[in-house]
C-alpha cells in the first residue's frame, strides 16, 4: 500500500512541508520486503550479538551502531537507499535489545513492556502530529521532521520486538504468530483499498505489524527445537538475511526503484 503523494489536510502542503528534498523513500512493493527483512535481520543479529558476547558490551555495540547509522542519514543532503536502509538495520537491531532488555534485564512481563512501548509510540506519534499537523512519510523534507520519523520508527521495532514475543511465548509460537501478524496486516491494506482507510493510519499500522512478522520468522528459523524454532542457528540466520538484504538495497540504490519523486 502506498500513500497519494499529496491528499487530505493531515498531509501537509505549506511551504515549510517543502523547504528540502525528500529524505524517506517512496513506498512501492520493495518498500515493504526491504522493511521485512530489516526486521527480521535485526531480530537475529541482536539474539547473535547477545549470545556471542556478554549482553552489556552487545547493547553498547547495538547503541553505537544506531548512532552511527543516524548520524550518517542526518547528514544526508537527500534520500540516500544506502543510507537510509542501514539507519533501519540498525534502528532492528537495537530496537530488539531494547525490548529485550527491559523483559530480559529488568524483569518486566511482556505485557507490562508491550502496553509500555505501545503508549511510547503514540506519544511519539500525538508530539509529531501536533508539532508538524502531519504524520506522512512524504513529508519528511525538514530536519524536525526526521527526528520524529526516526523516534517513531525505533519506538515500532521496539513495540513489535515485544508484542511479537508476547504471542510466541503466551503458547501461540513463533511460526504461528508470524502468520497472525502477516494476516493482521491485510487488515490495513483491505482498509485502504475498499474502505477509504486514511492511506497514512493504514501506512502506519502495516508499518508496526511488518516488524513482529520480520521478528517471529528470524525466531522461528534460528531458535532451538525446545523452543518451536527450526535451530538453523542465529548466526546463520543474520548472515542469510544480511545478504538478502545487501542484494535488495543493492538493487534499489543501482535502479532508484524506491527514490521519492521531486
Amino acid at each position: 500500500m502506498s500513500e497519494p503523494r499529496y491528499g487530505p489536510t493531515t498531509l501537509v502542503t505549506s511551504r515549510a512541508a517543502r523547504s528540502g528534498a525528500a529524505k524517506v523513500p517512496a513506498v512501492v512493493a520493495l518498500f515493504w520486503s526491504t522493511k521485512a527483512l530489516t526486521t527480521a535481520f535485526g531480530e537475529s543479529t541482536s539474539d547473535w550479538l547477545v549470545h556471542t558476547i556478554s549482553p552489556g558490551p552487545a547493547v553498547l555495540a547495538g547503541f553505537a551502531g544506531l548512532c552511527l547509522a543516524l548520524a550518517w542519514q542526518l547528514r544526508a543532503p537527500a534520500y540516500s537507499a544506502l543510507r537510509y536502509w542501514f539507519a533501519v538495520a540498525m534502528v532492528g537491531v537495537f530496537g530488539t535489545m531494547a525490548a529485550d532488555v527491559v523483559h530480559v534485564g529488568f524483569g518486566v512481563p511482556y505485557l507490562i513492556s508491550t502496553v509500555f512501548f505501545a503508549l511510547v509510540l503514540a506519544g511519539c506519534f500525538v508530539a509529531w502530529h501536533r508539532t508538524e499537523g502531519t504524520l506522512s512519510v512524504h513529508a519528511i523534507t525538514t530536519r524536525r521532521r526526521e527526528l520524529f520519523y526516526w523516534l517513531a520508527v525505533v519506538a515500532t521495532f521496539a513495540f513489535g520486538t515485544a508484542i511479537g514475543d508476547l504471542t510466541a511465548t503466551a503458547g501461540l509460537g513463533y511460526f504461528p504468530s508470524a502468520l497472525l501478524f502477516a494476516a493482521l496486516i491485510a487488515v490495513p491494506a483491505i482498509g485502504y483499498a475498499r474502505f477509504g482507510l486514511h492511506p497514512v493510519l493504514a501506512f502506519w499500522i502495516a508499518y508496526v505489524l511488518t516488524r513482529p512478522v520480520g521478528a517471529s520468522v528470524a525466531d522461528w528459523l534460528g531458535r532451538s527445537h525446545a523452543d518451536g524454532g527450526v535451530e538453523v542457528g542465529s548466526g546463520v540466520v543474520t548472515l542469510l538475511l544480511g545478504v538478502a538484504l545487501l542484494a535488495s538495497v543493492g538493487y534499489l540504490h543501482r535502479s532508484g526503484a524506491d527514490a521519492p519523486e521531486a
